[in-house]
């Protein structure tokens, strides 16, 4: 039935891409009516319409990564992706340093790097990289969608809200004086978050099969085990780069942007960023836990309450009300 599950993944998906595919075409005229700047509204709108591509690509890939997980094929999913990052590489330096496409051709390379990763893990697992869970594609698949889409929209819910929380504080930032220096600071502290939050979120897979692996099993000493084992792994790999930004404060976007306003503002930055990643580095384990065990609609009502009952309105009030900007 794996098989069967993983199709009907990619069918629910793929509708939830075209119900939220609006968002990407009207990117542009969405940002300038919450308040962006005209040219940042624009240049987004344009960069959002060549993401169309990207955004199909997600329906597909992410189901399948999950599949092959679950059969313990972390492995395919790993040099997969290495090959697509060397791609990724090479196009990047074609468009960007050659062609002189800019941000437009930027975001054409991730197109095609995300896109070989699926073809690559599609190939892999319909040609039989996973003889005992796909057997060809059935018509089983079209049924019990609804039963299917209920099941998976908390953890859907749940994974929303966490992500929706960083765009939404971009979008805010826009808002206030000096946005450019507010945006491009902010981002560049997100950029580096997400580049870290990989680590967490390959134990945040990882533990949640574990974990509804040893609970399907009956046992729930082993769950806990693997529960405790990938939290102080990941406080570690947090607590590591928590040290790095403190020590490298100064030079932590040097990578992105040789500004020295930008320079400045992500210093000062740095701290709150440090404490993000480390929190990240331990509230990730436990969603996967959740994940895991069932307990995703849990975790949905908790993120909706710390990021938007609280968050969101601390946000406002420190950034306008008592004048802290993006701080």
């Amino acid at each position: 039935m794996l098989g069967v599950y993983l199709q009907r993944s990619w069918l629910v998906l793929s509708l939830c891409c075209v119900v939220t595919l609006p968002v990407l075409l009207f990117a542009g005229p969405i940002l300038e009516a919450l308040g962006q700047p005209a040219d940042v509204a624009e240049m987004s709108g344009v960069v959002a319409l060549c993401f169309v591509p990207l955004h199909f690509s997600f329906a597909i890939q992410f189901p399948i990564q999950r599949f092959l997980q679950s059969q313990l094929k972390n492995s395919v999913i790993a040099w997969m992706n290495l090959g697509a990052l060397g791609v990724h590489v090479l196009l990047s330096w074609l468009v960007v340093y050659r062609l002189r496409l800019g941000v437009i051709g930027t975001a054409l390379t991730l197109n095609i790097s995300w896109w070989v990763v699926v073809l690559g893990l599609f190939l892999y697992t319909v040609c039989g990289g996973c003889p005992l869970t796909w057997t060809g594609f059935s018509t089983e698949a079209f049924s019990g969608l609804w039963e299917f889409l209920k099941l998976s929209a908390s953890s859907g819910v749940m994974l929303c809200l966490e992500n929706w929380y960083y765009r939404i504080l971009i979008v805010m930032t826009g808002n206030l004086s000096n946005a450019e220096i507010a945006v491009d600071a902010l981002s560049v502290c997100m950029s580096i978050n997400g580049w870290e939050m990989m680590i967490p979120l390959a134990f945040f897979a990882g533990t949640g099969v574990r974990v509804a692996n040893e609970l399907g099993a009956g046992n729930a000493k082993g769950a806990k085990f693997a529960t405790i084992v990938s939290v102080i792994e990941s406080v570690i790999v947090g607590l590591v780069f928590w040290v790095l930004i403190m020590l490298f404060h100064n030079e932590l976007a040097l990578i992105y942007t040789s500004s020295e306003v930008v320079l400045e503002a992500v210093s000062h930055l740095s701290l709150l960023l440090a404490f993000t990643i480390l929190l990240n580095s331990v509230q990730l384990i436990l969603s996967g836990v959740a994940v895991g065990s069932g307990w995703q609609s849990y975790v949905a009502y908790i993120n909706l309450g710390c990021y938007y009952l609280v968050g969101l309105p601390l946000g406002v009030l420190m950034g306008w009300v008592f004048d802290q900007g993006v701080m």
